[in-house]
């Protein structure tokens, strides 16, 4: 039997992408299509997209979805079955002849799932704490269905450290992309006089994810590192450690410093969920993330925001566990500092030039194809020495395929790196995100702001690509 499960964002029925991913998992469903504005403005005059994923909970891989397209071209003919509406708001099963339709409750699989992998008396023995404050934003999108029951009625959190906790369908009018700019009520109220100590945002469909301390930020590239050096001593799911951690080829190199100093297999992939499913599949990796806010592990096959803001608390509280009131606690900052202070900051920026026209997008990165073309190792880009420059390959190593053209590199000897790509899941124009790196191992260096670090490599970044003369871009739409 087939089993279909659909994400419908609305009040009454919705499901977020990591919740189908165990969904799908859990019942051994044949797959799911997600339904979904994704990280994107919703409702009717902007995004929605279809996504299927198959029976892993990962999303299909080419070897599906180019079958899947090769049986679009023998179509004859399209049926569609009258079959009245379902209630959404009834749980259950609903037949129509030999079809039937059940709605299930979106919550309690997920749940159940987190709380195999999560000590939950742990981190609600922070979340109660009189002297600790903890703030999620939702962003009006589908982790509303999810935070009460997640993190007031199980983890103890107060009802009022819910931000922006009704899912709606348009997402109130906002950009439900957790990050520095989207996300400014929950910045506000972070960056802001006597803030929180913690807080945490997703995005539209659940699957992305940032995490800030008092008035401190944490980059997507530290959060996966941290989680991955912290896993085994605070998360039990990570209790024998983690089989191998991977990123996303433009997020920074944090995450592999850890890979070396835990002596753990690393991979290094394309942009896109699918390929850290396959390494999943095979046994090789645990944790894994992408600098565009999404994090995740091996407990289902998609990234996975709720995840990742319980792996923090986890460690937040793993910390604090003996505190006693009145003692101060180890704080967001503080885990971060230590982590630098082990292995070194890599500072780290995005750049996104969102809504571009294709055509000059698209010149741009040709020019910088041809750039690369030409350039080989020891040429001078201002005070850098060039180590390699190229277009990314990536061949999978559990199946053998391969991709190409994922990203244009220039790495330098002193181990910066600036990449460019064109990306983006909305419907208008193209994004161009530039990616920034420089490593510090100094810890007395730390504290430096990042866009100040990494000032005269962003200049040369935008001088190289000459950003502006294709695009007419003065400024990005955002920074992260």
């Amino acid at each position: 039997m087939a089993v279909i499960l659909i994400e419908k964002l609305h009040r009454e029925g919705v499901l977020s992408t990591p919740a189908v991913s165990a969904v799908i998992r859990k019942r051994k469903a044949n797959g799911g299509f997600i339904m979904s504005a994704s990280h994107n403005p919703g409702g009717p005059e902007y995004d929605w997209g279809i996504k299927f994923n198959y029976n892993s909970g990962q999303p299909a891989p080419e070897s599906i979805t180019d079958k899947i397209y090769g049986n679009t071209l023998s179509i004859t003919e399209i049926k569609a079955a009258d079959i009245p509406d379902v209630d959404l708001s009834c749980l259950g099963v609903t037949k129509y002849g030999n079809f039937s339709v059940e709605v299930i409750d979106p919550v309690s699989d997920y749940l159940e799932l987190l709380e195999s992998v999560f000590d939950f008396q742990l981190i609600k023995s922070l979340l109660s704490r009189s002297d600790y404050r903890f703030i999620y934003d939702s962003m009006h999108a589908v982790t509303g269905a999810y935070a009460k029951p997640i993190f007031v009625d199980k983890l103890g959190a107060s009802l009022d450290s819910i931000l922006n906790g009704v899912p709606l369908e348009d997402f109130g009018h906002g950009h439900p992309d957790p990050n520095l700019t989207y996300a400014k009520d929950l910045v506000n109220i972070m960056y802001g006089e006597g803030g929180p100590d913690f807080g945490a945002a997703s995005d539209g469909d659940g699957d992305r994810n940032m995490i800030l301390g008092r008035g401190f930020f944490v980059t997507p590239s530290d959060s996966v590192a941290i989680i991955a050096a912290n896993a085994q001593e605070a998360i039990p799911y990570f209790q024998s450690g983690p089989k191998g951690l991977a990123r996303s080829m433009p997020t920074s190199g944090a995450l592999d410093r850890v890979a070396e100093k835990l002596n753990l297999p690393f991979f290094e992939v394309p942009t896109g969920w699918k390929f850290f499913g396959n390494l999943m599949d095979a046994g090789k990796l645990s944790i894994c993330g992408e600098e565009s806010f999404g994090t995740g592990s091996d407990h289902i096959r998609e990234k996975d925001g709720i995840w990742a803001v319980l792996a923090w608390l986890s460690i937040i509280a793993y910390r604090n566990k003996d505190k006693k009131p009145g003692e101060k606690l180890v704080s967001v900052y503080d885990v971060v500092k230590e982590h630098w202070a082990t292995y070194g900051r890599n500072f780290f920026s995005r750049y996104d030039y969102e809504e571009c026209e294709s055509e000059g997008a698209n010149k741009m990165i040709e020019y910088l194809r041809d750039l690369l073309s030409k350039s080989k190792p020891g040429d001078k880009f201002g005070s850098y020495v060039l180590q390699f420059a190229d277009d990314f390959m990536y061949t999978d190593p559990v199946d053998g395929s391969k991709v190409s053209k994922q990203g244009v590199r220039f790495v330098f000897t002193d181990g910066s790196r600036i990449i460019y790509r064109l990306s983006g899941t909305g419907s208008a124009g193209a994004t161009v995100r530039v990616y920034i790196e420089q490593f510090e191992p100094d810890v007395s260096k730390h504290d430096v702001d990042a866009q100040t670090a990494l000032k005269p490599l962003i200049d040369l970044a935008l001088s190289v690509s000459k950003l502006k003369e294709f695009t007419g871009r003065e400024k990005p739409t955002v920074i992260t």
